[in-house]
Parts: structure tokens; sequence; C-alpha cells
């Protein structure tokens, strides 16, 4: 099997697994980079998508100036290329992490890139909630605390998981973009190793590999949103 492989894709081969180069290596910058930024990404989102919610006319909180500035920063957000985004906040990325290169580096970019997505997603998923059950905590006086997690994140959280899976899926492409301007990972592999050599293995193989990571991500939010949609039983 391995000398076929190294006789058909030698390429694929002389990458080997190991190595700073290697497919090991690729593999597992793109699933730090993934979920790093989705940890930081997703705590930004989800605090900018409940405060959406929180203040909107009809919310627990209302507030129109808060809203518009949270629904503005999250439009703008979205509308900035990832591209621009690693340029324009490249000055940033050097304060934080010392250096505008590499996996490390790439997730300042990837979770300010996707941060805005998320919290749209989020704030799509907590309006889904019934009304009713929230103006039933509040008569039996619950505080914001309490409606906020145990009747938006409750109630939401099949929704909230499906958006979730949503946004990972997106940031794997995203981390592919990432990689083709020095961050690492597959979109390295794929682009500068594949593409501009002309390896054509390497760059299907790496293309592959890509897409399988995203049918596992779907397969796992389906799984669990299902779960939780059943009550966890």
């Amino acid at each position: 099997m391995i000398q076929w492989i190294e006789t058909t894709f030698p390429n694929v081969y002389q990458l080997g697994w190991s190595g700073d180069y290697g497919w090991g290596i690729a593999i597992w910058q793109t699933i730090y980079m993934t979920i790093g930024s989705a940890f930081f990404g997703g705590l930004l989102g989800l605090a900018f998508g409940t405060g959406l919610v929180l203040t909107t006319e009809n919310g627990i909180t209302p507030n129109r100036t808060v809203f518009q500035i949270l629904d503005k920063v999250v439009s703008v957000g979205r509308a900035i290329p990832f591209i621009i985004m690693v340029v324009a906040f490249s000055p940033l990325t050097q304060l934080i992490v010392g250096t505008t290169i590499g996996t490390t580096a790439a997730l300042v970019p990837l979770s300010l890139g996707v941060f805005p997505f998320y919290a749209r997603q989020v704030q799509v998923a907590l309006l889904g909630v019934d009304a009713g059950k929230v103006e039933a905590a509040r008569s039996f006086g619950a505080t914001n605390w309490d409606i906020i997690t145990d009747v938006y994140l409750r109630e939401g959280r099949s929704e909230l998981i499906r958006v979730s899976t949503v946004t990972l899926i997106s940031l794997v492409g995203l981390t592919a973009m990432a990689g083709a301007i020095g961050a690492g990972g597959l979109g390295t592999t794929a682009i500068v190793t594949g593409y501009q050599r002309f390896q054509n293995d390497v760059m299907w193989l790496a293309t592959i590999i890509i897409l399988l990571l995203i049918v596992l991500i779907q397969f796992v939010g389906d799984f669990f949103a299902k779960r939780a949609h059943h009550g966890w039983r």
C-alpha cells in the first residue's frame, strides 16, 4: 500500500506525516485554528448576539442606543472581506501575539472575522424562543440572568448547536484562506505546496481532507442538535 502511494502520489508521499510540512502537522494546525478561533470568536458572537436580543424593542432590557451600536458593529464586521480583515488588523495581531505570521497569529483575524457572523446567527436562534416562556419566567420573578440562562439559552440550545455547526464549517473555510497567506494548515498545503508548485496530488488530497473535516463537523453537529431537541434523551 505504501509503495503504491509512493509510486502513484509521489508528492503526497514526499511530504510525509511528520515534519514541519507533514500532513499530520497541517491537519493539527487546521484543527487548532478552527477550535481556537471558534472559542474566542464564539464568546464574542454569543455576547453580541444575546445583547442584540436583549436590547431590541421587545427584549427584556430594551435599549435603542446599545442595540444600534451592537447591530452596526455586527453588520460592518460581516461586510469586511476576510483577506482585508487580516491586513487591517495586522497591527492588533502584532500587539497581541507578537507576530503576524503563523497559526497563533491567525487566531486574531479568524476570531474577529467569525464573530459577527456567529452573532447574527445567535440573534436569529434566540429570537426563535417562544416569547410566552420569557413572559412566564418574568411573571414568576426570574432575574434577567435567569431568563438568559434558563429560558433563552436552554430553550434555544438545539438551534444554537445548529448555528454553531454552520459557523465551525465556515471557520474551516476561513482557515484555508488564512493558510494561503502564511497561516499554515491544510490551506497552506493545498495552495502553496500543491497549487503553486503544480503538485496536483497534494492539492487534491488537502482539499479532500478539508471536505472530510466539514462532513465530520456536520455529522457531529446534527447529532447533538437532535439530542438537544429531544431533551438529551
